[in-house]
């Protein structure tokens, strides 16, 4: 097989160096995220994280449903689950049954001070329960809106903030050196997030845009529409 005749080399260099260029300046993908991360209760207190949003969740009677604010690297990460036991009873002893209605027992854990926006701070450092009696058919963001008003959703509906936390931000993005949570009780490390999460938001992905991605895809193409040519001109 003949080698590829020589004035070709320079454009198929240029081609291979811009391609070099985009990739050097393509922004890493962001690691962890700080959003509003939510999770099912399960048997003997423990927490899974959910498999789809509040919105849609429609938990039964006697259910138990938790929050946790921080900053997590994936979702499901367990460092990141609310800091209280999922247990119904607990929570829910002080309100009847009532005919036509269900129960549902929520912990919201507004997680560590190192893991809050800044200039904001947790309003309170211990996890909140409550027991919501709502509809029959009701989803989690309906039992969440009847006992921890003001909730703040964003374009997507991605749950924002709960009973008015945090005040701004939406499953942003965060630095590696936010830290996550060592563990799921500690009380003076930093974050663990996705929602999120998992998390999509307003403040962006952190990874590549597209114009650049496809910047990327048409400089390679390019460069391989030059090889192919070169080739066949010179058989």
């Amino acid at each position: 097989m003949r080698g590829l005749p020589a004035h070709r080399f320079p454009a198929l260099a240029l081609a291979f160096g811009v391609l070099l260029v985009l990739l050097a300046s393509a922004p890493a993908v962001a690691s962890s995220y700080r959003y509003w991360s939510f999770w099912e209760g399960g048997a003997s207190g423990s927490w899974s994280y959910a498999t789809q949003g509040p919105s849609t969740a429609r938990p039964a009677d006697g259910s138990v449903q938790g929050f946790r604010f921080g900053v997590s690297k994936d979702a499901g990460d367990r460092s990141g689950q609310p800091r209280a036991d999922a247990d119904f009873d607990s929570v829910c002893s002080a309100t009847p049954a009532e005919q036509g209605r269900k129960r549902v027992a929520l912990v919201i854990d507004f997680g560590l001070p190192a893991q809050a926006p800044s200039g904001e701070t947790p309003p309170r450092s211990e996890p909140r329960t409550a027991c919501a009696r709502v509809a029959p058919d009701a989803t989690t963001a309906q039992a969440l809106a009847a006992v921890a008003k003001p909730l703040r959703y964003n374009g997507s509906a991605m749950l924002c903030g709960i009973s008015g936390y945090p005040r701004q931000g939406c499953g942003e993005p965060v630095a590696d050196d936010a830290g996550r949570n060592p563990s799921a009780s500690s009380s003076s490390s930093s974050a663990p997030s996705p929602s999120s999460s998992s998390a999509s938001s307003s403040g962006g992905s952190g990874g590549p845009s597209a114009g650049l991605l496809v910047g990327v895809v048409a400089v390679a193409a390019l460069a391989a529409a030059g090889v192919w040519q070169s080739r066949r001109r010179a058989r």
